[in-house]
């Protein structure tokens, strides 16, 4: 990681440096100069955080001031813009767009906000492109400027067509859907997907004051969905985070089905119909080991990767395969985009369950769940964790105890000060005392 980007974008406190005014117009100027591209189309898309019109307007600046030519789609989920981009890029057509750029922090809490860049094939900024991106900003001495005359288009429908047209399954007439939008992007697009396929609709979240986005509800607080499912009713739900690239579900019983699930079930899916390729499924090492034994079962193996999407897409390019993901709910369809999209994995779950004649909680039950304990604690800085004598301790203690029966992993987030300590195992007693005392003791030194 740079000093800049981070593993998913540039991303930190809105109105503070780097999303400070100045920073993001140089931001802009850089990314146009990095591209290399005479008068680059460029289409913008937010989520729905107050800070993002006013961090679009200064973005759009610089890019403007390096000869761009920005376009604002306005409150789109991320997989909206890098799938926009890639359909509309042209070389130099005029209704090409060389760049999409999103004004989000995913599943961060609305003081937040990012910038996440995508070029034209629809994937995430390069490495290379970035490492340019940062040199140059670091160089730019620049005045600040006033926002440009931005030009507004409405591509919802647009991407609502394809969206429609990536179903394949039978209609959803009769079914009854929970749709949690987290007060975010999804939340002007969800039920006219729902609806349209067929199917009676329950949206809750979907009233963002700029705010509230993933503020108690989302894929990030799936009990949310799961308790509205139960208290409405209804056959499943879902649940998305702020900017639409993940899905987390809900059977009817309440039971949540997050991203293993679901890798699981498209996985066998996709194998059933001659369709999965590269002869594996891409994971993180985040995955619970059920998937692994599960996918096992039949003859299919689990590659993992780093925690990341990009870690995962390149896993999956390497190897040739079509279906990836993150427990989280990030899940990858490369037949369809090289992003993670979370209405897409929705369609893709409801495709199975349509095609099974079964429910999504039978079809779920099928995969074995070892207890997992995953806790966060946030810390002043991100140093060796192993050089603290009390830390390391517990860590010993731990992967003793997890030695060939389960799985213990550590790791800094990539997008906030915090430390993620994750374990699995039999006992759930037993894993859940292991990963509070590293967690304790991490708090006590870092905290």
């Amino acid at each position: 990681m740079g000093r800049f980007f981070g593993t998913d974008g540039i991303r930190g406190r809105a109105g503070e440096p780097p999303l400070d005014a100045a920073t993001v117009q140089k931001i802009g100027r850089a990314l146009v100069r990095a591209l290399a591209i005479k008068e680059p189309k460029v289409l913008l898309g937010r989520d729905t955080r107050e800070s993002g019109p006013d961090l679009e307007a200064h973005l759009a600046a610089g890019l403007a001031a390096e000869g761009a030519i920005p376009e604002s789609a306005g409150v789109l989920p991320t997989p909206a813009i890098a799938h926009l981009a890639r359909q509309r890029s042209g070389g130099r057509r005029k209704s090409g767009y060389d760049l999409g750029v999103v004004l989000s922090a995913s599943h961060n809490p609305y003081e937040d906000n990012g910038i996440k860049v995508f070029g034209g094939a629809g994937r995430k900024f390069s490495t290379e492109l970035e490492e340019k991106t940062e040199g140059i900003i670091e160089e730019l001495d620049v005045p600040l400027l006033g926002p440009p005359t931005l030009a507004h288009r409405d591509l919802s429908s647009a991407y609502l067509g394809h969206l429609f047209a990536s179903y394949h399954g039978p209609s959803l007439q009769g079914r009854h859907l929970v749709v949690d939008c987290a007060n975010g992007a999804t939340s002007f697009l969800a039920r006219r997907l729902f609806e349209g396929l067929g199917a009676k609709v329950t949206v809750i979240h979907d009233a963002p004051d700029g705010r509230n986005i993933n503020r108690g509800c989302g894929a990030t607080v799936p009990r949310e969905v799961a308790e509205a499912v139960v208290k409405h009713g209804a056959e499943m739900g879902m649940a998305f985070d702020g900017d639409g690239d993940r899905c987390i579900l809900a059977d009817a019983s309440g039971r949540v089905v997050d991203g293993d699930h679901v890798l699981f079930l498209t996985a066998r899916h996709l194998a059933a119909a001659g369709r999965l390729k590269g002869g594996a499924v891409v994971a993180t090492v985040m995955s619970n080991v059920g998937l692994e034994v599960a996918l096992g079962k039949l003859g299919i193996p689990l590659v993992r990767t780093a925690v990341g999407d990009r870690n995962v897409l390149e896993e999956m390019e390497r190897r040739g395969a079509n279906l990836g993901g993150e427990q989280s709910g990030h899940v990858i369809f490369l037949d369809h985009e090289p992003t993670g999209d979370g209405l897409l994995t929705a369609l893709e779950v409801l495709e199975v369950v349509g095609g099974s004649a079964r429910s999504l909680a039978d079809l779920a039950a099928e995969l074995p769940v070892y207890p997992q304990i995953l806790r966060n604690t946030r810390v002043r800085e991100k140093v060796d964790i192993e050089t603290i004598p009390e830390v390391r301790s517990a860590l010993d203690e731990a992967r003793t105890a997890l030695d060939g029966r389960g799985r213990l992993v550590v790791r800094y987030s990539g997008t906030e000060p915090v430390l993620r300590v994750m374990a699995e195992g039999p006992d759930e007693a037993e894993v859940k005392r292991l990963v509070d005392q590293i967690v304790d003791r991490v708090a006590a030194r870092l905290g």
